[in-house]
This record gives C-alpha cells, structure tokens and sequence, in this order.
C-alpha cells in the first residue's frame, strides 16, 4: 500500500500557481490511475483510492493550508495504519530546482518547506519520501520568493507543465 500526498493551498486564489504543483501532480496521477476525489472532512483533505498494479494507492490533498499539511497525512495514516512511513510519498515544490527538474528521495530535512516540516513533525518520522517539483526562482532578483511561488505559472511555464506533471507521475508510479 502507498500513501500519495499532493501539497497546496485551498482556494481559488491558490489555484495553478507554482505552490500548488503538489495537488497538480495528485490530480494527475487521479487521471492517469482512473481514480475520483471525494472530500473527507474528518481528514481534512480529499482522498482517491485507486489500484497500479497488485498495489493500493491513496491518494490525499490536504485542504488545510500547507503550513498545517501533517494534520491531515497524520489522519489518513492513521486510518490506513498498514502504510509504512517509508510507503508515503509527499509532493511538493522546490524554488531550489529548476523548472521542471524532479527529485525524489527518502529522508532528509525540510530544507525550509514548510508542508514538509509539518508533515515530518506530525508523523514524528522524517524517513518518507519527498518528490520535490522544481518551480525555478524569478527572474527579477527584486521579487520576494514568497510572492514568486504564490504566483500563476507564466505562459511559457505553462506549456512546460503538462510534460512536468506526466514526468513526475511516471518516476512515482516507477
């Protein structure tokens, strides 16, 4: 079994800007596995349950601000007490790579991610594995890094995300 989290932000605010390619990434591996949302609010989070291979998969979107993320990982695994922490993968975005460049490993620190900490803290186990997304810097050295990844994906961004998001489901479902 395999506990797939997406991080975001709710809110139409947040919607398709570079802080939310976690939940992009889950909506596409939904896509992909034929799987359907449907909200849990004891989790706060919506959850799809789906198949690849002989393998269960849950998939979660924390609805929680990414600040609070653990809360709702640390619910779905509790309910779901057979996943292993090294079964849970938990993606999210990284100003620190590239657009587009894509990362996964087991361990390590937060690096500064707040969803990350949060989920590490409330699972208390750092040892789960982090797809991290490259959403690159901005270009302008004046821009805050805060408004950068709240920020819309720009058009040419845009047309890099569809090939981002498919590459970043293949080396999970790997």
């Amino acid at each position: 079994m395999k506990l797939i989290v997406g991080l975001g932000n709710p809110g139409e605010k947040y919607k398709n800007t570079r802080h939310n390619v976690g939940w992009l990434v889950a909506d596409r591996l939904t896509e992909k596995l034929g799987a359907d949302w449907k909200v849990k609010k004891a989790w706060k989070a919506e959850v799809a349950e789906t198949r690849s291979g002989n393998n269960k998969v849950i998939l979660i979107k924390p609805l929680t601000f990414m600040n609070l993320s653990g809360d709702s990982v640390a619910r779905a695994r509790g309910f779901w007490r057979k996943v292993a922490v090294e079964n849970i993968w938990v993606i999210h975005d990284d100003a620190d790579l590239e657009l587009g460049d894509i990362r996964i490993k087991q361990g390590g620190g937060s690096a500064g991610h707040n969803g990350i900490k949060s989920v590490a803290e409330k699972l208390g186990d750092k040892n789960f594995y982090r797809v991290r997304v490259g959403i690159g810097r901005p270009d302008n050295d004046k821009m805050p890094l805060d408004k950068y990844v709240l920020g819309k994906f720009t058009e040419s961004e845009t047309k890099q995300l569809d090939q981002i998001l498919d590459s970043a489901v293949d080396q999970i479902l790997k």
